[in-house]
């Protein structure tokens, strides 16, 4: 895609461009019209100078000499006058350039101008994009994050509803039978409880009978 601000400067570029044409346009016109002036110069000078011819010519009695310079001197006064018409439109078109490269001038500076404010719009423009993408991208990593946070809540919230569910099982001993670990211990558990109370039964016959006595023996019943 094209970007405003290269758009701008290859304007400028061409604007510059038709300045220059101008400029050499003026140059060549101002060099033909001086040119002209030149040639006309040199005629009059001619038309002077066979003026005086003629007049020294006839001052001698020498009429066809003096005939023969008035008619050199009528062809060169035609030259002069020939050349009158496009030394004039010469000078005219380059009036005319003339104005055209100010006005072209005019139009190149207001257009520089301008084209610097709105470079720095569009730089300013990119700059406030950039932001916005930026932002954009943070709101969305935020509204990543957040439902990341929901997720994990949520299957904290499931883990601790299903081990309260289990310990409300196990303390209803609807989960006593499940496994063989559990009547293990509690087995274990039992017959330590049974062993300390015969142990207890026993020290308590051994005060009664007192030391020294015969054991009697154990008869089946």
């Amino acid at each position: 895609a094209e970007k405003p601000d290269e758009m701008l400067d290859l304007s400028y570029e061409q604007m510059l461009d038709q300045i220059t044409q101008v400029r050499r346009a003026l140059v060549d016109i101002a060099a033909s019209r001086k040119q002209i002036e030149l040639q006309e110069q040199q005629l009059q000078h001619s038309v002077s100078h066979l003026q005086d011819q003629a007049k020294a010519a006839l001052a001698q009695g020498k009429e066809d000499l003096a005939r023969e310079a008035l008619s050199r001197k009528a062809a060169a006064q035609a030259e002069i006058d020939g050349m009158e018409p496009q030394h004039q439109q010469l000078t005219e078109q380059e009036e005319k350039l003339e104005h055209t490269l100010e006005a072209l001038q005019q139009r190149v500076n207001q257009f520089r101008t301008q084209k610097e404010v709105l470079k720095a719009q569009y730089t300013a423009a990119q700059a406030e994009s950039s932001v916005g993408e930026s932002a954009a991208g943070i709101s969305k990593t935020f509204g990543d994050s957040g439902a990341e946070l929901q997720r994990a809540q949520d299957k904290i919230a499931t883990m601790q509803a299903r081990a309260g569910a289990v310990d409300e099982l196990l303390q209803s001993g609807v989960l006593e039978d499940v496994g063989g670990d559990t009547d293990d211990i509690q087995k274990e558990l039992d017959e330590a409880g049974s062993a300390a109370e015969v142990d207890k039964e026993l020290a308590a016959l051994k005060a009664q009978i007192g030391p020294g006595s015969a054991p009697p023996e154990l008869t089946a019943g």
